[in-house]
């Protein structure tokens, strides 16, 4: 049997192991070692197991992980979302679907201390439904930007994929975050144009709130200050080189760990249910790693991404064309496993391929970024909609209605970055040269 189809089958029998309910960093690992067995020996199997285990579990610079998570579950935990958006109510509450808005910009300004997508969808499900629900929203506009906006966490730093495809490509994690950054907000704008729109054409999906005073207004402004004050520490000593990856991730999360004993928002059980939460996270993305780095092995004896990447450059189609289709199997990959996991497993393959497209890395992880938010939220593995559904009890049926409309903002986002590479990628070559 050739190295290819014994590669081939390998990818296979990983995919139907997932389906079966195990997790895919162990079944990664499981064939990647078996696989190195069959191609290589037993013995450099077994050598090459225990060195990349221990070298994932033992690597200084992957303990950035379980920082930024450590981060945003203290955030979490300590009701920093529910003051943002109580903030963000006040300014725009008032304006129809101005509640929607307000779950947009209080969870864009959350995810500039939280990397957790399915963290920041459960606090505004919990948050925002209910006061939505108070003032008669329909339960598809409530449910379905509480699911989709906390795919923002994907883009907008500190973002745990972000730093999960810098890991696993090489490329420096400061850049990624800001080229995440404006994508992110775009996508953010979208989604307030969007609630503006489809509450004019039906008022009664959002009808408008109370209007605060300016008095209350400036009064819930030092909220929003302080975690401005946060990402600006975090990520402008990162950019500036003042911090490496892990040390910005340490700075951060000190900074949020006095911020909220400080104002009296964490208590002892809360900060251990914090570092709970991060130590499961971590463990789950660390095993992804080691299990892809495993299969990545297996991989390159056998030779599938090198055939991969030159059968691509050799399809007479233009590069943009590859790079859609590229982004579509990222997409329905996503649609059938965890798109994380996913990512962890595609990536080594279809990395080799952009490069010798001559795409900027960057840009590329950009383009998978968002492919990753739209799975995250479209069936049948949609992670954020099975955490809303939990906590609001409501079907899956309107949950999905209301998120489709919010899809349009990230398919736009992404047709930007076709057209104008530059919204992703002068931030890092203008402040990181």
């Amino acid at each position: 049997m050739s190295e290819v189809m014994v590669g081939i089958i390998g990818l296979a029998v990983v995919l139907v192991l997932f389906l079966t309910g195990i997790e895919l960093g162990f079944a990664m690992a499981l064939i990647g070692f078996l696989g190195f067995s069959y191609l290589v020996s037993m013995k450099a199997a077994l050598n090459l197991l225990a060195k990349d285990v221990f070298d994932v579990f033992a690597n200084y610079g992957f303990t950035v992980i379980p920082l930024f998570v450590l981060m945003g579950q203290i955030a979490f935990n300590a009701g920093i979302a529910k003051r943002l958006y109580d903030s963000a109510y006040k300014f725009i509450g008032h304006i129809p679907g101005g509640l929607a808005m307000a779950t947009v910009a209080g969870a864009t300004a959350f995810k500039a201390i939280c990397g957790s997508s399915p963290a920041t969808a459960a606090t505004f499900a919990s948050v925002a439904v209910p006061e939505m629900d108070r003032y008669g929203y329909a339960k598809k506009l409530s449910t379905g930007i509480v699911a989709t906006v906390g795919t923002l966490g994907i883009l907008i730093p500190p973002s745990v994929t972000l730093i999960v495809f810098g890991i696993i490509t090489e490329q420096s994690i400061g850049r990624l975050f800001l080229a995440g950054l404006i994508p992110g907000l775009i996508i953010s704008f979208f989604f307030i144009v969007i609630i503006y729109g489809w509450c004019k054409i039906n008022p009664n999906l959002g009808p408008k709130g109370e209007k605060s005073t300016w008095k209350a207004r400036i009064a819930s402004l030092p909220e929003v200050i302080w975690v401005i004050v946060i990402f600006l520490l975090v990520i402008g000593g990162l950019m500036k080189g003042f911090f490496t990856p892990t040390e910005a991730g340490s700075v951060g999360t000190f900074a949020v760990l006095v911020l909220t004993v400080v104002k009296g928002d964490m208590k002892f059980r809360g900060f251990v249910k914090s570092v709970a939460e991060s130590l499961r996270t971590a463990c789950m993305v660390l095993m992804l790693i080691a299990g892809s780095t495993i299969l990545g092995h297996f991989l390159a004896v056998s030779k599938i991404p090198m055939i991969t990447a030159d059968w691509v450059i050799g399809l007479p189609y233009h590069r943009y064309t590859i790079m859609v289709v590229i982004g579509i199997i990222y997409l329905l990959g996503g649609s059938f496993i965890d798109d994380l996991a996913f990512m962890v497993l595609a990536t080594p393959i279809f990395y080799p391929v952009i490069i010798k497209l001559g795409f900027n890395p960057i840009w590329f992880g950009m383009i998978i970024a968002i492919t990753v938010m739209i799975g995250v939220v479209i069936p049948p593995v949609a992670i954020n909609v099975f955490v809303v559904k939990n906590i609001t009890k409501e079907s899956f049926g309107v949950i999905y209605s209301g998120v489709y409309p919010f899809l349009l903002s990230l398919l736009l986002c992404a047709v930007l970055l076709f057209l104008f590479p530059q919204i992703c990628t002068f931030l890092p070559d203008m402040l990181m040269k």
